[in-house]
């Protein structure tokens, strides 16, 4: 009885471990949403659509003292997308003058 429990146990963690997502195929998820992002925002603006995900309020208070570092953490903890992704976010957000 034992055995035959110990042999379930395996085969319910070996299928468990066959239905998690690789990290190949969640970096490719993440890539194929990020160009979806991109293009998104690239529509909105041709189309003159406001952003309707205004900085969030912690980015926005380390911007008005001029701390872009800081900002640049900030977002990257409230989003959780990588160093890249906040730099370019918080740049594009400065240019735009939505930080006042």
């Amino acid at each position: 009885m034992d055995v035959l429990l110990a042999v379930l146990l395996v085969l319910v963690i070996g299928l468990l471990f066959a239905q998690t997502p690789s990290r190949r195929e969640s970096a490719r998820t993440a890539y194929r949403l990020a160009a979806l992002e991109r293009r998104l925002a690239l529509v909105m603006q041709h189309l003159g659509v406001p952003d309707p995900d205004p900085l969030p309020v912690e980015v926005q208070e380390h911007l008005a003292r001029g701390d872009k570092i800081q900002a640049i953490a900030a977002y990257r903890k409230a989003t959780g997308v990588g160093l890249a992704e906040a730099k370019e976010a918080v740049e594009a957000a400065v240019r735009r003058g939505l930080h006042v």
